[in-house]
């Protein structure tokens, strides 16, 4: 049986040299191991129009998206992920959790303390590296 690829972007928010994490919801891949903020590309939809869709969704924010920092492509057992991650900047609202049981803003050290998602891992790495 084929693997599923799926399309998902993800958004840097940064704010006092603190990044935005959010913790995924029991009941979905990954349950209850962080992650950055976004979700899949829908048919028809850029990578800025999914990201900005998400983070009102899922954050009640505005968001202006800006450049693309790096791609990973990362194989779970059930499914293949190509996730673009995108400096973002937050334009409107102050972030609640709505789609997650717990979201916090997490300093460059602080990242590598949080349990992210295996397909977020080498990107945590690099930006408490200060290389994103």
């Amino acid at each position: 049986m084929e693997k599923r690829e799926t399309k998902v972007v993800a958004a840097l928010i940064r704010r006092d040299d603190k990044f935005l994490i959010c913790k995924r919801p029991q009941g979905k891949m990954c349950p209850l191991l962080w992650e950055f903020a976004g979700g899949k590309v829908e048919s028809g939809e850029s990578d800025e129009q999914a990201l900005a869709r998400e983070c009102r969704e899922e954050l009640d924010i505005g968001v202006s998206v800006g450049s693309k920092a790096c791609e990973v492509t990362f194989a779970y057992p059930e499914k293949t992920v190509h996730i673009a991650f995108y400096h973002a900047e937050i334009t409107g609202g102050e972030p609640r959790a709505i789609e997650h049981p717990e979201i916090t803003w997490a300093s460059r050290a602080e990242l590598v303390d949080y349990k992210f998602c295996p397909a977020d891992a080498d990107v945590v790495k690099q930006i408490a590296a200060r290389r994103i």
